[in-house]
């Protein structure tokens, strides 16, 4: 059975320099064009764009977020938490087995 519609080729994925992303930010802050205009103007995807401005306005404390760096950080913390919950659970566990071996 044939699709409903041809859909587009993926077009792989890119990756952008910090310097390229400020510039593209700094467009768009500037407020002459809308993100719009700026993402169709370097074939960006608007989506992104406003990724990166919100990302700008944290970093810049114009906005109530976390950074990159803060939440990779979060994350790191919350793994190692719930690593640490763990081992108290299993040792709890264990602490319970040999009370009762003992009695």
């Amino acid at each position: 059975m044939e699709s409903m519609g041809k859909k587009k080729p993926h077009r792989p994925r890119r990756s952008f320099t910090p310097e390229l992303k400020t510039e593209i930010v700094g467009l768009c802050r500037r407020g002459d064009r809308s993100v719009g205009q700026v993402a169709r103007d370097f074939e960006l995807t608007e989506t992104a764009v406003r990724d990166w401005v919100k990302q700008a306005e944290v970093v810049a404390v114009e906005r109530n977020g976390l950074t990159s760096s803060e939440r990779e950080e979060l994350a790191v913390s919350r793994r190692e938490n719930r690593r640490l919950r763990e081992d108290v659970d299993v040792l709890k566990r264990a602490t319970a087995f040999f009370a009762k071996e003992t009695r």
